[in-house]
């Protein structure tokens, strides 16, 4: 091994002289400062190559039992061994490290064109052989496995459960939002109760007459704020009447004639509703004016009490079984001036309703929902929803001498734009029937009859206040305030 010393002023000379001993392969081992200034040890890359490639293909061919040296023979050989140990090996740390480093990136440079030159065709795909790519897969794999393994069975059981969790804590996130909304509105509205008693009692006003809170707001927050009490409820009346649809100043049902079928829920009156209409035409066109059909077969006794009011009113009941027969009907009574058809009254979740509807889906055929007056808000609405057509919805309401509060009602009409086509007033046949007149069920609906268990508090109205969290209870259409 060719191994020099370099010995100059300055390490820069001393490199110098090196590079021209052993030109651009020179390795430098060592440098250390002296008395006479800067010694060098140094020798070419040549030399360490050779000294692998003589060594290694040695040392293979030697077996491992022999691969170690042999000891020593006296103490001056290995004296003089150590020497040559120390003198090759006297490198400083980062010089040995510079050299390890060069080392490592010539025998990959070396091995990578090794590998091109013997096998040039598969050299394409050698650059799609990193361990990122290979890792990554894996990764993949492990999250995913194939359903078959017992771990696949048991991870898809645990993501539902996760999704379920989920789920839960975003509902729960969405209705603590809706109460903070709720809270924050109805100290607002509270607010501006504060500043306006006049509004605020007048939305208690409305509440104890039956109207929604929905209505109520929207109408109030139209309301001028310069208004005293008794202006104020004269202007909400006067809001309400405009808003709540009526036929006046058009023909009464009984003088529009046609075929009308009267649906609605069970009890509502729909049989004794049919009865006065047919009375009044009678009365103004005849008995041979009027047709009377009855669709009824559950009830007991249906048809007996809609023949025993045609008896009355010198009008014949027929029935009809099913679409076929309804049709035959509505042909033989073609010549009449109004035909009125007495449907089965269905709750609105009964799974009859559609059988029902799909009865009356004829042309001729024009549907009046009769509504109970007296109902709750929310079984109106229902009924409303179930029971509505896809042109405008008429509707007549029944019972208003057995109604507390015609809030509720009339409340639903205006929020569904329904077109009131009658009210019934009692049993009678056919006194009990009045035209549907805006201005009396608004005067009607705002007279309150003292006090009642479930009217509500001044400290209540907060909950009143609060924006509604469905689109159901939305008011319906352009308020005409």
């Amino acid at each position: 091994m060719n191994i020099q010393r370099f010995t100059a002023a300055t390490s820069r000379e001393a490199l110098a002289k090196a590079r021209l001993a052993f030109g651009e392969g020179t390795l430098i081992l060592s440098n250390r400062p002296t008395e006479h200034g800067v010694e060098v040890v140094a020798t070419a890359e040549d030399s360490l190559a050779s000294l692998d490639r003589g060594i290694a293909p040695a040392a293979n061919k030697l077996p491992t039992a022999t691969r170690r040296p042999s000891p020593p023979s006296n103490y001056q050989e290995v004296a003089s061994k150590v020497e040559e140990d120390a003198e090759q090996l006297a490198m400083s740390t980062l010089s040995f490290q510079d050299y390890v480093r060069e080392r490592m990136l010539r025998r990959r440079h070396e091995a990578a064109q090794t590998s091109a030159e013997a096998l040039p065709a598969p050299a394409p795909a050698a650059p799609e052989r990193p361990r990122p790519p290979a890792l990554t897969q894996r990764i993949a794999v492990d999250v995913a496995p194939p359903a078959p393994k017992p771990a696949a069975a048991r991870k898809p059981q645990t993501l539902p459960a996760t999704a379920a969790v989920s789920k839960g804590v975003m509902d729960e996130l969405h209705a603590m939002k809706e109460l903070i909304e709720d809270r924050f509105n109805t100290l607002t509205w509270l607010g501006q109760a504060r500043q306006n008693p006049i509004q605020s009692n007048m939305m208690l006003k409305m509440i104890r007459a039956g109207y929604s809170p929905t209505l109520s707001r929207a109408i109030l927050e139209r309301m001028p704020e310069e208004m005293d009490a008794a202006e104020s409820v004269r202007w909400v009346m006067d809001v309400l009447e405009r808003n709540l649809r009526t036929d006046a100043g058009t023909p009464a049902l009984h003088e529009e004639g046609g075929v009308f079928a009267l649906i609605g829920a069970t009890g509502v009156g729909k049989t004794t509703t049919a009865a006065k209409l047919a009375g009044l035409c009678a009365r103004t066109h005849g008995p041979g004016s009027v047709g009377l059909i009855t669709l009824d077969t559950y009830r007991v006794g249906a048809h007996e009490q809609l023949r025993a009011y045609g008896k009355m009113l010198g009008v014949v009941a027929h029935l009809a079984h099913d679409k076929a027969a309804l049709q035959d009907l509505l042909g033989l009574l073609s010549n009449k001036k109004m035909v009125l058809i007495d449907t089965t009254g269905i709750a609105p979740r009964d799974p009859r309703k559609r059988e029902l509807m799909e009865l009356l889906d004829l042309p001729a055929i024009k549907r009046l929902l009769v509504l109970n007056a007296g109902g709750h808000g929310d079984t109106l609405d229902e009924a409303v929803n179930c029971f509505k057509t896809n042109t405008s919805q008429q509707t007549i309401f029944s019972k208003i001498d057995e109604a507390v509060k015609l809030g509720p009602a009339i409340d639903a009409a205006i929020r569904h734009q329904l077109l009131l086509r009658g009210i019934t007033t009692g049993q009678r046949v056919p006194e009990d029937w009045e035209a549907a007149v805006a201005t009396k069920l608004v005067r009607m609906s705002m007279r309150t009859a003292g006090m009642s268990a479930y009217d509500p508090k001044v400290s209540d109205l907060g909950f009143f206040f609060s924006q509604p969290t469905s689109p159901q209870g939305t008011a319906k259409g352009r308020m005409d305030a």
